[in-house]
C-alpha cells in the first residue's frame, strides 16, 4: 500500500516537473511573439515563477511541488535560452548547444528517477548540488570557454569539433538513461550499503555490454561537454578528473554488490567489462 502511495506521488512530482520545465523552455518561442532581449527574458522568468507560486506555491504541502517545479522550471528556461542560442546568428552557438546538454541531463536524472524508482527520489535527484568538485569543474569550463572565446575566437568556431562532442553528449546520455530504465528501482544515485528485499542483480540489456553503463555514459558525456565547447584545459582536466572519481567509485561498488550477490556478481564480473577504459573494478583475491 505505503508502495501504491509513493508511485502515485512519484507520478504528480513527475507531471509537475514536466510541466514546469516546458514553461521555462517556453522561453525559446519570445522571439516568436515579437520580443527581444533580455528584458524579454527577464519578464519571462518573472512570468514564470509567478504561475508556479499560484500553482504550487500555497496550500498545506505546496512548498515541496513548488521547490520542485522552481528547480525543473530553472532548467526549461536554461535549454530554452540554449535553443535561442543554437539556433541564433550568435557566435555564442556551440555554447547554446552545451547549455541545452546540461539542463536537459539534470532534468532527466530526475524525470526517470521518479518514472523508475519513486521510492528514491528526492530534490537531490536533479544533482544540481552534486558535490563542491562538479560546481568547480562546471564554473571552470564556462571561464575557459568565455576567456579563450575573447581571446582566440576562431577556436570557439570549429564546427566539426564541437558535433563530436555533441555526438558524445548525445551517446553518453542515452546510455545512461538507458541503464538507469534498464536498472529500474535497483537503480540509485546512492551506493547502497544495505540490500533492499526488491535489489536484484541486473545483467540484461545495457548490463551486457558493460557492468557499469550509467558510469560509462557519465564519463563520455562529460568529456563530450568540453569537446563540445572546444575547450582543451578542461577536456583533459575533465577525462583525468572523471576517470579517477569512476575508478573510486565503481570499486567502492563493486565491493558492496560482490558481498549482496557473491559468486553470482564474481561471474558476472568474469564475464563483462565495467566499460571503461583502464579500469577493470575491484580485484578479489581468490
Amino acid at each position: 500500500m505505503a508502495a501504491g502511495r509513493r508511485g502515485g506521488r512519484g507520478r504528480a512530482e513527475a507531471r509537475t516537473s514536466l510541466t514546469a520545465f516546458v514553461l521555462g523552455g517556453s522561453v525559446a518561442a519570445v522571439p516568436l511573439l515579437g520580443f527581444q532581449g533580455r528584458a524579454a527574458l527577464a519578464l519571462h522568468a518573472a512570468g514564470a515563477n509567478a504561475a508556479l507560486l499560484l500553482a504550487w506555491g500555497r496550500g498545506p504541502g505546496g512548498g515541496g511541488m513548488y521547490q520542485i517545479a522552481i528547480r525543473a522550471c530553472f532548467l526549461g528556461f536554461a535549454f530554452g535560452c540554449g535553443l535561442l542560442l543554437s539556433f541564433g546568428q550568435s557566435t555564442w552557438k556551440h555554447f547554446g548547444w552545451y547549455m541545452c546538454s546540461l539542463s536537459l541531463f539534470h532534468y532527466s536524472e530526475y524525470l526517470v528517477t521518479a518514472v523508475n524508482n519513486p521510492r528514491s527520489l528526492s530534490l537531490d535527484s536533479f544533482l544540481l548540488n552534486h558535490s563542491f568538485e562538479y560546481n568547480v569543474a562546471a564554473i571552470s569550463s564556462w571561464l575557459e570557454f568565455t576567456v579563450e572565446k575573447f581571446i582566440f575566437p576562431e577556436m570557439k568556431q570549429i564546427t566539426w569539433l564541437s558535433s563530436a562532442g555533441l555526438l558524445m553528449v548525445v551517446f553518453g546520455e542515452g546510455l545512461r538513461k538507458a541503464a538507469m530504465l534498464t536498472a529500474g528501482s535497483n537503480f540509485n544515485h546512492i551506493v547502497q550499503n544495505e540490500k533492499s528485499e526488491t535489489h536484484t542483480l541486473v545483467t540484461r540489456g545495457v548490463y551486457g555490454w558493460f557492468r557499469h553503463p550509467s558510469y560509462v555514459g557519465w564519463f563520455y558525456w562529460s568529456i563530450g561537454t568540453q569537446v563540445l565547447l572546444c575547450n582543451p584545459i578542461c577536456a583533459v582536466g575533465y577525462t583525468l578528473a572523471s576517470w579517477r572519481f569512476f575508478r573510486e567509485r565503481i570499486e567502492e561498488e563493486e565491493m558492496t554488490l560482490i558481498h549482496f550477490f557473491g559468486e553470482e556478481y564474481l561471474a558476472y564480473k568474469r564475464r563483462v567489462p565495467t566499460g571503461l577504459p583502464f579500469i577493470s573494478g575491484v580485484r578479489v583475491e581468490l
